[in-house]
């Protein structure tokens, strides 16, 4: 039987913290769906398709060779982009006792709606626990370096659409 797993996120941009959670992710599923959320009342910095593009360049490489993995996009309950996928397992990163709170009661509401699908909580490693995508854009919008924060092709994406919007 392949499990096949689900790990959701914005991912505006990616960020390493993303691709530590990818790579503990490959090592226990068969294959991985990248599901980015897409939520119409907020305005990402990077479209769907820039941050799909940005996933699959990244993450090529990383995947163990019996791991396969897709980046799909979806706006509604990520238990039905579960569901769709064919997903069985619903992977969520962990930084912090704040994330653990939140995560928990999330995965409480998942399992009431969709008791097939099994909330998996992932937590980060130490190197990459504090960073977060918000704080990636915000650093980068001041022209502040983040290339320890996120892989270089997302660091160079950074800078050209910061470029363009100024």
């Amino acid at each position: 039987m392949l499990r096949k797993a689900l790990y959701t996120g914005s991912f505006d941009p990616l960020t390493n913290g993303h691709l530590d959670i990818i790579e503990s992710a490959a090592r226990l599923c068969d294959e991985l769906v990248i599901g980015i959320g897409v939520h119409p009342g907020k305005t990402p910095l990077f479209s769907p398709a820039e941050r799909a593009a940005l996933i699959r360049q990244c993450c090529e490489g990383r995947m163990r060779a019996q791991a396969s993995f897709s980046v799909i996009t979806f706006s509604g309950l990520a238990v039905e982009a579960a569901r769709e996928a064919g997903a069985t397992l619903l992977l969520r990163g962990v930084r912090d006792g704040a994330d653990l709170d939140y995560e928990m009661q999330m995965a409480g509401m998942n399992a009431a709606m969709a008791p097939e699908i099994q909330t998996l909580l992932l937590p980060a490693a130490p190197t990459v626990r504090h960073i977060t995508a918000t704080l990636v854009r915000q650093i980068a919008g001041l022209g502040g370096d983040v290339s320890s924060f996120v892989p270089k092709p997302v660091a160079d994406a950074l800078k050209q659409k910061i470029s363009t919007q100024t």
